[in-house]
């Protein structure tokens, strides 16, 4: 027996299977599970790749990661996956697989899926929804912060003087409209 012929004799059960678990699971709806197999099938490769680049560097994994550096890289996590999923200067990054729909609150913006089904639609979700991306960019930081934690910390640190930034943004912007709305002229 050739080898396409034994791939196809195991492969049909199992894609007979998995369309019957997306249509249990779907209920009819458009839901690319295969496209999210497909994510986190990249997303567990690219993680295994760098375990391997940071073993064979022979660098050797903190045993303990300061308050300070685990804040900080949090809050830069925050702001850098927010920044990509909605921030108006990104939108040319998630174009390929989101429709502007408007403003969504200060400087973001609100999209929705151009594709429905299959890999663009996975895609689309995940460059558009901030707490999806928030597992890349932190095991970004991660891998930077074993790999290069100087470089890896000013990276953070401009994402995190960025998210203070806007806390300190919304703070003056509710003063100020307080202020006015108290007098009513603003002066």
């Amino acid at each position: 027996m050739a080898i396409p012929d034994e791939v196809q004799r195991i492969g049909s059960p199992v894609r007979r299977w998995a369309r019957a678990q997306q249509q249990a699971y779907t209920s009819g709806e458009d839901r690319p599970l295969g496209g999210f197999l497909g994510a986190m099938s990249v997303y567990g490769v690219v993680v295994s790749a760098g375990a391997a680049v940071v073993r064979a560097s022979g660098r050797q994994l903190p045993e303990r990661i300061p308050l300070g550096d685990a804040v900080l890289l949090t809050i830069g996590t925050f702001r850098l996956a927010r920044r990509i999923a909605k921030d108006p200067v990104t939108s040319p990054l998630r174009a390929p697989f989101a429709r502007f729909n408007g403003a969504s609150g200060e400087a973001e913006l609100s999209e929705e899926i151009r594709e429905h089904g299959g890999w663009k639609h996975a895609v689309g979700e995940l460059v558009t929804c901030p707490f999806c991306l928030a597992q890349w960019v932190g095991t970004a930081f991660v891998f930077g912060y074993v790999a290069a934690p100087n470089a890896t910390r000013l990276a953070a640190l401009t994402m995190t003087a960025a998210a203070g930034s806007d806390v300190l943004q919304f703070a003056y912007d509710a003063i100020q409209s307080r202020t006015i709305g108290d007098d009513g002229d603003g002066s």
